[in-house]
C-alpha cells in the first residue's frame, strides 16, 4: 500500500432529524442518555470527528476522543478547532443534562485556553463539562480536556441561552 492509501478515512452518521425528534418528551438527561446508549444516533459532528459520549449525569457530561492524524493542523498536532468542538460539546451538553423536557439551549460564547500539545501519540483524551450556574435564562458551564494521564490539555467556559417555549 502507498502512504496515501493508509491515510484514507470513511464514516457514516445517523439521521440528525431522528436524533432531534428523539428529544421530544424527554428531559435533557434522558435525551443524552439515549444518545450515549445508542438508542438515538449521535450528532453528525461526533461521527465526523470520531468522539463518543461517555458519562452522562445531571450537570456533568464526558466525551472521549482518541486523536488521529486526520485531526491535525499543518504543524503536526491536533487542530484547535477539534479542542474547541469537544469543549463546546461538553460544556453545552452539561447544561442540557439539567433541562426539563421541552426546554432547549444554545451556546452564547466559548472562551478556550489551550495549554498542551495533543497528538495521536498522546492517547485518548476525555472532555468533561460541568454546570457552574443554571438560571432561568442563562447558564454557565466549564469544560476540561485531559489526556489519558490526567494532564490538562485545555479548558473552557461557556455561556448558554436557555430557550423556553
Amino acid at each position: 500500500m502507498t502512504d496515501i492509501e493508509n491515510r484514507k478515512r470513511g464514516y457514516t452518521w445517523g439521521d440528525p432529524s431522528v436524533t432531534a425528534a428523539g428529544a421530544a418528551g424527554r428531559t435533557g438527561l434522558e435525551f443524552l442518555r439515549a444518545i450515549a446508549s445508542g438508542e438515538l444516533p449521535a450528532a453528525p459532528i461526533a461521527e465526523t470527528l470520531g468522539f463518543t459520549l461517555g458519562e452522562v449525569e445531571e450537570g456533568k457530561v464526558t466525551f472521549v476522543l482518541d486523536a488521529g492524524e486526520f485531526h491535525y493542523n499543518p504543524i503536526g498536532s491536533v487542530h484547535g478547532g477539534v479542542y474547541a468542538t469537544l469543549l463546546d460539546s461538553a460544556a453545552a451538553c452539561s447544561v442540557h443534562s439539567m433541562l426539563p423536557a421541552g426546554v432547549g439551549y444554545t451556546s452564547l460564547d466559548l472562551n478556550v485556553k489551550f495549554l498542551r500539545r495533543w497528538t495521536a501519540d498522546t492517547g485518548p483524551a476525555s472532555c468533561t463539562g460541568t454546570v457552574v450556574h443554571l438560571g432561568s435564562r442563562t447558564a454557565l458551564a466549564r469544560a476540561e480536556l485531559r489526556d489519558a494521564n490526567g494532564k490538562l490539555l485545555a479548558e473552557a467556559t461557556s455561556s448558554c441561552l436557555i430557550l423556553r417555549g
